[in-house]
């Protein structure tokens, strides 16, 4: 394997197509990247005229980059399935195909998280003793230890998978976010044991005899109080309150201009206003993983910028770095001896 400095080369397959602004900001976010990593080597899959177009206006002769094409992009409103059939050759397959292959360490993509989801279960497969993938991570600023699962994937849970769910959401707490024995939660109405929705229920008493360390329940305000590292939700509940937080943000943020315009400079309410901007919309400046599959899958939001695009490949890095996948497969291990040995 080649190396820079003392740094293993960190190969990084890129779907430039993915997202609203395709290779537009993906170009300059990936050269952002390499700008900050020297140790990472990016291959661009897209349509070879539009990501070369892209590369022409900056000065990569010396970059280590390299351009896969492909045909044609899964757009957001397609069945993820059966556009993988009609486009086989789209740039979210073309780029997943070189994790299958050994050509990449990890893939990013800002493009369908449908299409990015059922590529990834297709071309890797899941670890073993999961039925499903899940997003999940730490999606808020101002509660940055928190990690919540499942963000989107799944509306619909059993809780035997949403005890899944929270073996990988132990992992990648342990692993990204350095908490030895995170303490694990399950979304509710109230903290009583009684109270929730039958899956919430019938949740509680498998997290209960399980090897995890369960707290029990939290409400919504406990993403803010430290009563839990790992909070657990089907991905209905999850992707309500990722676009909340976004939605919030963006609405505070006009309201802060007005109100603070009279007190402050100009520049520091848009330090305000920024941050605070930031703080409700994590996902789309830092990205987050794939948890469940068998390789390591980055999945930024579809607006993202060369920022987000960037960030996204950082995040991916440090989850390469300290083996997030590998996490995964012990901490879903674990839950399937203590399952055979308490049968």
């Amino acid at each position: 394997m080649s190396t820079n400095g003392n740094k293993a080369r960190v190969r990084v397959a890129v779907d430039a197509m993915g997202g609203d602004f395709g290779p537009r900001e993906t170009v300059p976010g990936v050269l952002a990247a390499l700008d900050a990593h020297p140790e990472l080597h990016v291959t661009l899959v897209g349509e070879w005229d539009a990501v070369c177009g892209e590369l022409s206006k900056y000065d990569t002769a010396a970059r280590p980059i390299a351009v896969a094409p492909s045909e044609g992009k899964i757009e957001d409103d397609e069945q993820p399935i059966a556009a993988l059939r009609r486009k086989p050759r789209s740039s979210i397959a073309t780029t997943m195909g070189l994790l299958r292959a050994g050509d990449a360490d990890m893939v990013v993509s800002m493009g369908s998280t449908g299409a990015t989801m059922a590529t990834a279960v297709m071309a890797l497969g899941l670890l073993e003793g999961l039925e499903r993938p899940c997003i999940g991570g730490n999606f808020l600023g101002v509660a940055p230890n928190t990690t919540v699962v499942d963000l989107g994937s799944n509306v619909d849970c059993r809780p035997a998978l949403l005890l899944s769910f929270a073996a990988l959401g132990v992992a990648f707490s342990r692993r990204i976010l350095r908490i030895e024995n995170p303490r694990v939660a399950l979304l509710s109405v109230g903290e009583e044991a009684s109270k929730g929705s039958r899956q919430v229920q019938e949740s509680h008493n498998l997290f209960r005899d399980s090897h995890l360390n369960f707290v029990g329940n939290v409400e919504g305000m406990d993403f803010f109080t430290d009563k839990a590292d790992v909070i657990v939700c089907d991905g209905f509940i999850g992707n309500i309150l990722i676009k909340f937080a976004e939605g919030l943000g963006s609405a505070l943020a006009p309201l802060l201009y007005r109100h603070l315009a009279e007190v402050l400079s100009a520049e520091q309410v848009k330090q305000v206003a920024e941050a605070l901007w930031t703080t409700t919309n994590l996902p789309r400046t830092m990205g987050g993983p794939l948890f469940g599959v068998d390789g390591l899958v980055m999945i930024g939001h579809g607006s993202s910028t060369a920022a987000g695009v960037a960030g996204a490949i950082d995040t991916g890095l440090r989850c390469h770095h300290l083996e997030l996948v590998e996490g995964f497969r012990q901490e879903l291990a674990e839950l399937h001896h203590t399952a055979v040995r308490e049968a």
